[in-house]
């Protein structure tokens, strides 16, 4: 039977295709837990290995995507696996592209620590529809230190080496089934379509963008064909905007990658008090009225893949040596309430400074009583003051 104790990486995904993802690119698989450490426990987990790491995997419930489900099932997997080090979420999100960062369809997006950011904040979006102004009401805490020099070996790699990360997907591939293959395989080039900001998908939800959109060229932008490795997606690096719904408002897409955004999802900022992580996300779609499920498997191996990549960068010595995320998480709540605790100290100080005994009033209604005919008269007499 496996032991909770010995499971050292956390990984959570969102819905079946992450989770079915996640498993393929396991190079182990465990026997399950015979019964949850923890009575309070509700997951259910995926155990086994990759590279030298002991890997648990949990999914959220099925229809109960965000912020609140993603809470619920980090903590019980730190209250079930308390000896996990390196936090992981990994799956799908929407694109934000620009003219400076050409995101396409199935390219992978990694939050990276950027201008004092942990690389994924929540906004406010009720705030921003309202205000026309985002409102940013958290920043995900920064990954572990072995996670970061991973990334930055990792990126070196794929630079040397253009094709590994296209290379490893097939290899993946390879493996499976010819109908997961094709569920998971890479759609052809024409499917990805950037539609205008301006251009909003027809009210009927049910409508396709093949038979309604695309058959005005007019409605989209064009864009310049990658040329070179066209089947191997581009790993880009920076902030991830999450939030508790879907973003589907290419406008505000864009205002929001004006300030580096490079991706939306729903997740993350759920974990963000109880899951210090890395989040690696597959582009599904533009963040636009334009959803459609074309990318959904490819994009989510993609991610997957990555992050097996990345797992096999790093040294078992390394996670060792980095804080467990249960006493990550005590530390920042006892900093916190040091926090709390002077910030109340300094208030009942200031409180405190400011109450008095004395009546100011009639102290100072009593020297008026006493005051003498020409008091001071002297000073505005003197040759050197001049009163007009």
């Amino acid at each position: 039977m496996s032991n909770p104790n010995d499971y050292t990486v956390g990984w959570i995904c969102a819905i079946e295709p992450e989770y079915l993802a996640a498993q393929i690119c396991l190079d182990e698989k465990h026997p399950m837990l015979n019964h949850q450490p923890s009575i309070k426990d509700t997951n259910t987990y995926t155990l086994g290995k990759i590279s030298n790491h002991n890997v648990v995997i949990a999914c959220l419930p099925d229809g109960a995507n965000g912020l609140s489900s993603a809470t619920n099932v980090a903590t019980n997997m730190l209250r079930s696996f308390p000896n996990v080090t390196i936090g992981l979420t990994v799956g799908i999100g929407g694109g934000a592209p620009t003219s400076e960062k050409g995101i396409r369809l199935g390219d992978i997006v990694v939050s990276s620590p950027r201008d004092g950011k942990g690389g994924v904040f929540q906004y406010d979006f009720g705030k921003m529809i309202q205000e026309q102004d985002l409102r940013t009401t958290g920043f995900l805490n920064r990954p572990p230190t072995a996670l970061l020099a991973a990334i930055m070996s990792l990126n070196v790699d794929y630079r040397r080496k253009p094709g590994t990360l296209e290379a490893a997907i097939n290899r993946i591939l390879e493996k499976e089934e010819e109908e997961l293959k094709e569920k998971l395989s890479r759609p052809d080039a024409s499917a990805d379509i950037l539609y205008r900001s301006n251009f909003v998908h027809p009210k009927d939800e049910d409508a396709l963008c093949s038979e309604n959109c695309v058959t005005d060229p007019s409605n989209t932008v064009s864009r310049p064909e990658r040329t070179k490795r066209p089947h191997s997606p581009v790993v880009h690096y920076g902030l991830i905007a999450s939030a508790n719904q879907l973003m589907m408002d290419a406008l505000r897409r864009d205002e929001l990658a004006k300030m580096g955004v490079l991706c939306f999802e729903m997740e993350a900022a759920g974990l963000m008090n109880d899951f210090p992580c890395l989040v690696v996300r597959g582009i599904r779609d533009y963040s636009d009225s334009h959803k459609n499920n074309d990318w959904q498997g490819y994009a989510a191996l993609a991610a997957a893949v990555y992050t097996k990549d990345l797992l096999s960068r790093i040294p078992p010595a390394a996670v060792e040596n980095e804080k467990k995320i249960v006493d990550v998480i005590s530390g920042i709540k006892e900093d916190i309430n040091q926090l709390v605790h002077w910030k109340e100290e300094e208030k009942n100080k200031t409180t405190s400074d400011q109450l008095t005994c004395i009546d100011y009033i009639s102290e100072q209604e009593d020297i008026f009583n006493t005051r003498q005919d020409g008091t001071g008269r002297w000073l505005l007499d003197a040759p050197e003051v001049h009163i007009r």
